[in-house]
């Protein structure tokens, strides 16, 4: 038989999540069945489970994709140093999610992943270690913005990443359940509330 390739596997994997996505957003997690799972994603019962044991499997892996590309970001700022302002950062923050719910209702997902995180301990794990890592980058980035003048040193670090992490639920959950139309300047506000020091933007 011929050997199945990664490239293979990945597209399978990523043809099961796609159809769950749909499945989650039309129907909500519990009230959407493996069956109705192998019936979106047109696979056998056999070709699923040989990638995700179970729906709570496919919630995390899904919830960890809705997140990456906001702790890569904040990773490669941290990592890089591109002398962005914590306004500029914060607002690419946004808009990878505007985007991103534009084309997959990443937003929608992320409310429903929320609820389920109130009542399953190992998807609030997960989201705990997410956030975490998300904040640490945050952390390390206002203490370098602390140190040029950018930001003031009577709060900690932490508290002032803490407090800029707190945008990112409010406008999660305002695209998911509001006209585009009403945060479509959040962006710029925040470059606008946090600008960083002359010269830097």
């Amino acid at each position: 038989m011929p050997k199945v390739t990664q490239q293979h596997m990945d597209a399978r994997r990523k043809q099961i999540l796609d159809a769950a996505r749909r499945c989650f957003l039309r129907d909500g997690f519990h009230s959407t069945s493996m069956q109705d799972l192998f019936a979106e994603s047109g696979l056998s019962a056999g070709a699923v489970y040989r990638h995700f044991t179970s729906k709570d499997e496919m919630i995390l892996a899904i919830a960890e994709e809705n997140m990456s590309d906001v702790l890569d970001i904040t990773l490669a700022v941290a990592t890089n140093r591109q002398g962005q302002s914590m306004g500029a950062v914060m607002a690419e923050l946004l808009d990878v999610i505007r985007a991103k719910s534009a084309e997959e209702d990443v937003a929608g997902l992320a409310v429903l992943v929320w609820g389920e995180a109130m009542r399953n301990r190992s998807l609030a794990r997960k989201l705990d270690h997410l956030m975490g890592r998300i904040r640490a980058n945050l952390v390390t980035l206002v203490r370098d913005h602390q140190e040029q003048g950018g930001l003031p040193t009577s709060a900690t670090a932490e508290g002032i990443a803490s407090t800029m992490l707190s945008v990112l639920p409010g406008y999660i959950l305002q695209v998911a359940l509001l006209d585009p139309a009403v945060v479509a300047e959040v962006p710029d506000a925040v470059r606008a509330l946090w600008p960083g020091p002359a010269g830097e933007r």
